[in-house]
């Protein structure tokens, strides 16, 4: 993981075109697909462990995880994209990620079905999103990358992970809004 820290270091940080100057992307599977994340916004990556559920959360906040004494929440990508749970498995990963939160940094969890690999994709192998055709919100895809003539959706962390997002939609699914900031 050190060398994730030391790449994250050397990325400039501008804001919302920071996925598209990364050429380094974590990749991994999520109910069948491959996805990647740009490698600097990861923190460490860990195996799956018990999860303690958070009452009254919308089914994609699967619970929180004790990291180090820090209290981390833990999102179901699967869920949050609209699909089911995902199943518990032995190769299921937690992804801890950095997001930037009312100028914060604080750090969430995603469940992901397993990771795959660190890649290089050159930004000229980096397509622009799709505006239909996805099974997913188009805001959260920054590109689709190419790896070995397949494409591979490579996320806008910062937006899957909105906060204002995630809060309308657990308004919609009956928790408070405040639960979940």
């Amino acid at each position: 993981m050190n060398a994730i820290t030391q790449t994250a270091q050397t990325l400039p940080a501008n804001g919302n075109n920071r996925e598209h100057e990364e050429q380094q992307y974590l990749t991994f599977m999520l109910s069948g697909e491959t996805y990647a994340i740009g490698i600097a916004r990861i923190k460490e990556i860990i195996q799956f462990t018990q999860v303690t559920e958070v009452p009254r959360m919308p089914n994609f906040i699967r619970g929180v995880i004790n990291l180090r004494g820090a209290v981390v929440p833990v999102i179901d990508l699967s869920a949050r994209f609209g699909k089911p749970l995902t199943p518990i498995g032995r190769r299921n990963c937690i992804i801890i990620i950095e997001v930037v939160i009312e100028e914060e940094t604080h750090s969430v969890g995603v469940m992901v079905d397993a990771v795959n690999a660190v890649l290089e994709i050159p930004a000229g192998e980096i397509e622009p999103a799709p505006t239909f055709g996805t099974h997913i919100h188009a805001e959260f895809i920054a590109g689709m990358g190419k790896i070995n003539g397949k494409f591979v959706i490579i996320l806008n962390i910062q937006q899957v992970l909105s906060m204002d997002d995630m809060a309308a939609l657990a308004a919609m699914g009956s928790a408070p809004a405040a639960e979940l900031a």
